[in-house]
């Protein structure tokens, strides 16, 4: 690898204006190069392609109907050069110094496939809410969590294309798919460092269409290991029970919701029921205990 790699960072943007302009200059502003940035624009309508238009010669940008984000990021790393991959989404942000911190650890280490660092939570205007759940790198907490905080994620183009690019028929989890299917044949590693911040409001995809998100990434679970880990049947049927978005709104499971929670993970998991229910009991206890951090329900 050369010592100045070409990053290429795509962003996937459907009438999200009122982010848009925010994301694009964190990507300007790195104080790295070469970067190449494109952004795939699914056909706004609420002027996001007037504020495109103003940074014509410093992006490319192709704004077309596409199949969903996952469909237009596969686009537009087709459309990319660089040996190095990432996206942010349109209202996500990086850190500065953010590319140039990832870029270090690829030049260092050229085994390492996939770097991510630490991200932090903002609101609509920008304010920090929390840090991401971030955690070293372990292959097997996959398969109970998503670690990796999506915006922090930088990735060489050989292991992204090594598993076949992101699964668009996802709308959801198709990072949490992703990371799964390149931690099969790639090393990650955790930078100690906050690289991006991923915005958190009540009309973005995680929380605005919470009971969809969830439902998808019970089926990524299922797909890949078999198995939906007691904490991800709680989010789902918690938030079909209460309607809570479990961000903004804490998640405090009912003794109702643990008890369907019990029901409808045994059935998901008929084939390992007593390793679900072992871990209902011991995911109950853990769940109530004050000291647990909230977003534990919220990195589904």
């Amino acid at each position: 690898m050369p010592t100045k790699p070409l990053v290429s960072v795509v962003t996937p943007s459907y009438n999200t204006a009122a982010f848009l302009e925010a994301t694009i200059e964190s990507v300007l502003a790195q104080d790295y190069a070469p970067i190449e940035y494109i952004v795939m624009d699914g056909g706004s309508t609420d002027g996001s392609l007037e504020i495109l238009d103003r940074y014509k010669g410093k992006l490319r940008c192709v704004s077309e109907p596409d199949g969903g984000a996952a469909d237009a990021l596969n686009r537009g790393f087709s459309l990319a050069r660089g040996s190095i991959l990432a996206w942010l989404s349109a209202d996500d942000v990086y850190q500065p110094g953010a590319i140039s911190a990832a870029v270090r650890r690829f030049v260092s280490d050229p085994g390492v496939s996939a770097v991510y660092g630490h991200g932090a939570w903002i609101d609509e205007r920008g304010r920090e809410l929390g840090p991401y759940p971030t955690a070293p790198f372990r292959r097997e907490l996959l398969a109970q969590e998503c670690f990796i905080c999506q915006p922090a994620c930088f990735f060489r183009r050989d292991a992204f294309d090594r598993v076949g690019g992101l699964d668009p028929s996802l709308h959801f989890s198709f990072d949490y798919d992703l990371w799964v299917r390149m931690a099969r044949t790639s090393r990650f590693e955790l930078i100690p460092e906050v690289l991006a911040c991923s915005r958190m409001h009540r009309a973005n995809k995680t929380l605005g269409s919470r009971g969809r998100g969830l439902r998808e990434t019970m089926n990524v679970l299922k797909r890949h290991y078999g198995y939906v880990p007691f904490r991800a049947v709680l989010a789902y049927y918690g938030f079909l029970l209460d309607g809570s978005d479990q961000f903004f709104e804490p998640f405090q499971p009912s003794v109702t919701q643990c008890l369907v929670s019990l029901a409808t993970g045994c059935w998901h998991n008929r084939t390992q029921m007593l390793r679900y229910s072992a871990e209902w009991f011991r995911g109950v206890l853990r769940g109530r205990d004050p000291n647990e951090d909230r977003p534990v329900y919220t990195r589904y």
